[in-house]
């Protein structure tokens, strides 16, 4: 009984991590780079990846996902077939963008630091993603959700995307930097007992 009793007690208290399964139609994975005067908008469209959120322990926080590179969208079609060229993303020999968390740091509340490798073009770099944690809520047919935001900036450089123009003012046609901008919401995966 006493054993009992000291399992009530901590059960309240216990946290347990969910993994989620990213949800395409509810999710945009998209970037801002800058081009002349003004920023270009642009998203992938095919992507899949998962994600692991604990409420009560950001340590246990981890993402993972895998974007196909042939689906980027600018909604300009000439622009599109040169970022798929080997000009810039090179997508037959590179098909694929992955990310995968390695930790996660700065936690405060609902917002945190999420650590990662990101591969591009066949290269490799740490990044750094700011998370703002949604929250955790069920849909109107009792499926269990997850989301947040994450925000972050590459030097497109780094990952051997060089291509550029030089314009008749000096400086250069595309910027180096890129905003990288995520709205992830995620199905909760069933678990063991619920498989039963």
């Amino acid at each position: 009984m006493k054993y009992i009793a000291l399992l009530a007690l901590l059960l309240p208290t216990l946290s347990f991590a969910t993994d989620y399964e990213i949800d395409p139609a509810h999710t945009t994975v998209g970037f801002k780079v800058r081009h002349l005067v003004s920023k270009t908008t642009g998203r992938f469209e095919k992507f899949k990846g998962s994600f692991t959120y604990d409420a009560k322990n950001a340590k246990a926080w981890k993402a993972e996902t895998t974007i196909e590179a042939t689906s980027i969208n600018t909604e300009e079609p000439k622009r599109d077939k040169h970022l798929r060229s080997p000009d810039f993303f090179d997508v037959k020999k590179y098909p694929t963008i992955t990310f995968k968390s390695t930790g996660v740091k700065d936690v405060d509340g609902n917002n945190a630091t999420l650590m990662g490798d990101l591969t591009i073009h066949g290269v490799t770099k740490p990044v750094a993603l700011k998370v703002e944690v949604g929250g955790e809520e069920k849909d109107p047919w009792g499926t269990q959700r997850a989301g947040f935001t994450a925000t972050g900036k590459i030097n497109r450089k780094d990952f051997g995307l060089t291509w550029n123009k030089a314009v008749e003012a000096g400086g250069f046609l595309v910027g180096d930097d890129v905003d990288l901008v995520l709205e992830v919401e995620g199905i909760a995966k069933p678990t063991k007992l619920s498989q039963k």
